[in-house]
């Protein structure tokens, strides 16, 4: 370990670097070198650096002042996701459900401590944030994070619990670690996790694990519904049954999906 904690492998320049990249989201779509030396806490004259390198590899586009990715840094999730039969499995059982449901729904991985979106088919916006595959969100305060979370060994998931901020996003967050201990315990006695309004007033979302051939979890498919619309009590009676019959068919496909395509999670 260096005296900073890290590994002696660890590289930073490269961690800065995939930082700047991240600078860049829906609410900032485009930036100045003040701000992103600010978002990354970098010095400018380090910003100014990392920026015009991405502008040579052709990452990042810039006018003289402003500065925004290009559609090449698809390229870096691409290779995730191309190298996986995952999302291409599970699409056409979203479909399915949702043409049965009416509701959104979702297969989601865990990425640290957040959950990312691989795959998704929606009905119409109940967030006020849009999602999409690449969408990332604290995987405490969703149902797809607590079945992932729940289904890792006790102590990594706590791990990755404490290296969460675990903010009270809503009035009815679960957001101390010892009710979420007990949280996980629950979801993982049950097989499934109900998350009421906790992300987002007015949302509600119930979810499944997705096992691979060795019966690993993988994954964990949702459904997602506006408060006004379904009970929690409802969403367990009406949309339970179909939301774990639909995990049951992903799962019954992975298993015959072609050998070597790996379904693990992304830094696992």
């Amino acid at each position: 370990m260096t005296e900073h904690g890290r590994e002696a492998h660890f590289v930073q320049s490269l961690e800065r670097g995939l930082a700047v990249i991240r600078a860049f989201d829906a609410q900032h779509p485009e930036l100045t070198l003040s701000e992103v030396a600010r978002i990354c806490d970098l010095t400018r004259a380090a910003a100014r650096r990392f920026l015009l390198t991405l502008v040579d590899l052709g990452y990042v586009r810039t006018d003289g002042r402003m500065f925004s990715l290009t559609p090449r840094v698809l390229e870096l999730g691409y290779a995730y996701l191309s190298s996986i039969s995952l999302p291409e499995v599970a699409e056409p059982h979203l479909e399915r459900l949702v043409a049965q449901v009416h509701e959104s729904s979702s297969v989601c991985v865990l990425d640290g401590d957040s959950i990312v979106y691989v795959s998704r088919v929606p009905t119409s916006r109940i967030m006020t944030v849009s999602i999409n595959v690449g969408t990332r969100f604290p995987a405490y305060a969703t149902s797809v994070g607590r079945v992932l979370l729940a289904h890792l060994p006790e102590e990594e998931a706590i791990t990755r619990l404490e290296r969460s901020r675990l903010d009270r996003l809503t009035g009815r967050t679960v957001h101390t670690m010892a009710a979420l201990r007990a949280e996980l315990n629950r979801v993982r006695a049950q097989g499934y996790a109900i998350v009421d309004q906790e992300l987002e007033e007015g949302l509600r979302s119930v979810a499944a694990p997705i096992r691979d051939r060795a019966g690993t979890v993988v994954a964990a498919v949702n459904i997602s519904v506006h408060a006004s619309r379904n009970t929690v009590e409802s969403i367990r009676r009406e949309l339970l049954p179909h939301l774990l019959a639909t995990a049951a068919k992903i799962e019954a496909d992975l298993r015959i999906a072609a050998p070597g395509r790996a379904t693990r999670l992304p830094g696992a």
